[in-house]
């Protein structure tokens, strides 16, 4: 009987060594990656600050997703090349040579300015709630059409240079709450302007998947965070002295939604 249960207690103990074990992995595989940030304004941080010196135009922040996983998970090493501005085409020619075979870890939000993100909101903002929805319209279109074979093109060149890398596709937030108070644009348009945001991310999230990637998805968190919203605001509402950050997240957007989403995915 005595070696019974020194038997049982025996298997008992390794098998909570083993829970332990597993529990520990995450988080030493995260300190020995090898992390490259891929990705537009959303990745790189416009509208956080603390823009660091050598991204130039490109506008990469410390407060932006991909540098607060760096500075709270320390992986062997970290790289971010998203940039303001940037396209799947930039993508593609400019920043998918820093991966490598060694790369263990790629974040990218990519596909807003494919579909000309930028110009809608100009659009809405100066010539009304007709040429608004119009201007949506069209980039919904493009969404549905053009979108998920830029993508692929993308995932593949990702695949293509890192072929043992996680990678985690993070999409982009709604921009406003519905059925509140709000001045600016009309309620129309703000509706208009969220069923295209929703359709940009569940096209990526698709493809994402379909690549076999990880899809980050922000929307949910940043509910009462919105512009509209009653909560603290996350994102840049539009701002004429500082156009480049108008519907941009804030710090707090980056590190209150965008971090955790993405550390979460990341494992």
């Amino acid at each position: 009987m005595r070696r019974s249960r020194l038997a049982t207690l025996a298997l008992t103990l390794a098998s909570s060594l083993g829970v332990m074990l597993s529990l520990a992995a995450p988080a030493q595989a995260a300190a020995t990656d090898r992390y490259v940030a891929l990705g537009d304004s959303y990745a790189s941080g416009v509208g956080a600050d603390s823009y660091t010196s050598e991204s130039g135009s490109c506008l990469r922040s410390t407060n932006a997703y991909p540098a607060l996983y760096n500075t709270n998970i320390k992986p062997a090493s970290y790289r971010s090349v998203a940039c303001s501005g940037a396209t799947t085409a930039d993508v593609i020619n400019n920043q998918l040579s820093a991966l490598s075979s060694s790369t263990t870890l790629v974040s990218i939000t990519i596909g807003g300015n494919d579909v000309g993100f930028s110009s809608i909101m100009t659009t809405c903002v100066l010539q009304g709630e007709t040429q608004c929805i119009a201007a949506i319209q069209t980039a919904e279109n493009k969404v549905r059409t053009e979108l998920p074979g830029k993508l692929a093109n993308v995932y593949n060149g990702i695949k293509s240079r890192a072929p043992s890398a996680r990678v985690v596709v993070v999409g982009y937030p709604v921009f406003y709450q519905l059925g509140t108070i709000c001045v600016g644009l009309s309620a129309n348009s703000r509706a208009k302007i969220n069923e295209g945001i929703n359709l940009l991310d569940d096209t990526t999230r698709t493809a994402a998947t379909s690549a076999g990637f990880t899809f980050a998805d922000v929307r949910s968190i940043f509910v009462g965070h919105q512009l509209c919203s009653y909560g603290e605001k996350w994102l840049h509402a539009l701002n004429y002295l500082n156009l480049t950050i108008s519907y941009h997240p804030t710090a707090a957007g980056q590190s209150g939604g965008y971090y955790p989403v993405f550390r979460s995915a990341a494992g």
